[in-house]
């Protein structure tokens, strides 16, 4: 495991300057409050270069989930706050602050020892003054390495292409690619380290990610 999170970790440091790759430090969590309820917290913070030093963007967003009784699909409803930073501005605050509702559906299944994640986000977004709605779906995998399944010490692959699209203007918004590799330190934490290359429609850049899940269990065991 050390061996591979170590060469994850050299290699974009070694084909990019600092100013060519961001840096995406993230926090993802989903805490049950009951069977089939339970609420979603999300912190990013986004650097327009590798040392988290030059924020490009810090976002909050959190979201109450329904858990179908198959266990295998989520439905969300929630909001988020965006915002948005130049960069080297000499201003402190935010230059462009977003506040966003969505609402999401994520479907889950197995071939053999992979999982397919399915994830369909609709967005309303209030981008200062400036009111839009974009669609995004996500098909992520993870995969596995040294166990058959992700559980309790296991190294793993996890992969994603999201598409991101608008209903006006420019339709197409932008493309993420990303590949990490993972490990499950407990049932409920995990961590990802990887590169994510974002696609815009006039550009294009690569972001260093460092992804902790931590999901403990809120309901009351009596």
């Amino acid at each position: 495991m050390k061996h591979l999170f170590l060469t994850l970790i050299f290699i974009p440091f070694s084909l990019f300057s600092q100013d060519e790759m961001g840096n995406w430090l993230m926090y993802f969590g989903t805490n049950k409050v009951s069977q089939n309820w339970s609420i979603h917290s999300e912190i990013q913070y986004r650097n327009h270069t590798i040392a988290p030093t030059n924020v490009e963007q810090l976002l909050l967003r959190t979201g109450v989930n329904y858990h179908l009784k198959s266990n295998n699909a989520i439905v969300t409803a929630g909001y988020g706050y965006v915002a948005n930073h130049v960069y080297e501005s000499p201003q402190k605050n935010a230059e462009v602050n977003e506040h966003r509702i969505f609402e999401q559906f994520i479907l889950n299944n197995y071939v053999g020892r992979v999982k397919f994640e399915h994830r369909y986000r609709i967005e309303q977004r209030w981008v200062d003054s400036d009111y839009k709605n974009r669609f995004r779906y996500r098909l992520m995998l993870f995969i596995p390495l040294n166990k058959p399944k992700i559980e309790k010490g296991t190294i793993f692959l996890g992969l994603y292409d999201e598409v991101f699209l608008n209903t006006k203007a420019t339709f197409f918004d932008r493309n993420r690619l990303y590949a990490a590799v993972g490990y499950q330190f407990s049932k409920s934490t995990s961590l990802q380290i990887g590169v994510l290359q974002q696609q815009l429609s006039t550009n294009g850049k690569f972001h260093l990610q460092f992804g902790l899940t931590f999901n403990p269990n809120l309901m009351n065991k009596k």
